[in-house]
């Protein structure tokens, strides 16, 4: 007996028809999912795997070796009770702050000020010179503010000069002074991760249409209130996007602290990653490192989560 045609039937006509239409879509740009399968063998051999496998080994007590012993989340235990990771989590925290306030201003400010320029060929030139120290590497840098850092560097030289000579100290010895200088390195800031943001947020405001600052100026508005009401929330994307990168960079870096402090004076510069670099390498405690690992990712995580569904821009709500 013939059953009449259904609903379900044309359902899954077009799940049917979808699939063949993705097929053949496959089919006919076969050329370049090819092309993009060496890129993804690479990623998870080099990215997802390491990342799967710190997270199985988080469980076990490892060495590198073959043997290993299931402890569960022992090693997570063990992790929050320890005096040294809670006072790195401190200071990561203290860094991560005061880098994200940094990224959200002073970039953009640089930003603001080259933008504004009346001269396209200055503005070119402007640019150039922010991004030039981007081709210095970072290891050279950083021995240079080891240098002026140092108790008979330039800081301190500078103090002597100025009559101020009892300020001077050896500021990455000191426990009150040490983390400051940390955060101190690269001022200005414009920078490293500054310079991109500093890219970052020009290419934001040249993408804001000119009509809106010609009807904001007919209408009275001065620069700053332009700058608040026109530019700040038409950059929300671009500043969601910085200030998740800066988070990202912040709480995983520690080549800062390995390079200048070893995470000293005592635990003064301590951060998660030189704590999780010196158990894993240092000690040869991978299972535990593999822990701090999956900590940290849990946080980034959590916050480029958070960061994504609460954070829009004024063209992402129009959107809506």
């Amino acid at each position: 007996m013939l059953r009449p045609f259904s609903t379900l039937d044309q359902k899954g006509e077009k799940i049917l028809s979808k699939r063949d239409s993705l097929l053949r879509l496959v089919c006919k740009n076969k050329f370049i999912y090819i092309s993009l399968l060496p890129t993804f063998v690479l990623l998870i051999i080099f990215r997802y795997y390491p990342a799967f496998s710190a997270l199985y080994h988080s469980l076990f007590e490892w060495r590198g070796v073959r043997t290993e012993q299931f402890v569960g989340f022992a090693n997570f235990v063990e992790m929050f009770k320890d005096f040294e990771f809670q006072t790195s989590l401190k200071n990561i925290a203290i860094i991560t702050v005061t880098r994200v306030m940094i990224s959200l201003t002073f970039p953009l400010l640089a930003a603001e000020l080259t933008f504004n320029l009346r001269n396209l060929r200055t503005q070119y030139v402007y640019r150039t010179m922010f991004v030039v120290p981007m081709v210095v590497p970072v290891i050279v840098t950083l021995l240079l503010w080891g240098f002026i850092y140092r108790p008979d560097g330039l800081l301190n030289a500078i103090l002597e000069a100025l009559g101020l000579g009892y300020l001077c100290r050896s500021w990455l010895g000191n426990f009150n002074t040490a983390l400051p200088a940390i955060i101190f390195i690269g001022f200005p800031w414009i920078a490293g991760l500054g310079t991109f943001a500093y890219l970052i947020y020009l290419a934001g405001l040249q993408a804001i249409p000119e009509s809106l600052f010609e009807a904001s100026t007919l209408d009275g508005a001065t620069r700053i209130q332009q700058i608040f009401s026109i530019d700040i929330p038409l950059l929300m994307g671009q500043i969601k996007l910085i200030l998740i990168l800066t988070i990202i960079v912040v709480v995983q870096s520690y080549y800062i602290q390995l390079v200048l402090t070893e995470g000293g004076p005592g635990y003064a510069t301590m951060v998660p990653g030189l704590h999780m670099y010196y158990n894993t390498f240092s000690y040869f405690r991978m299972g535990y490192g593999c822990a701090v690992g999956t900590f940290l990712f849990a946080i980034i995580f959590t916050l480029t989560v958070i960061n994504r569904r609460y954070i829009r821009s004024a063209v992402e709500f129009e959107a809506k």
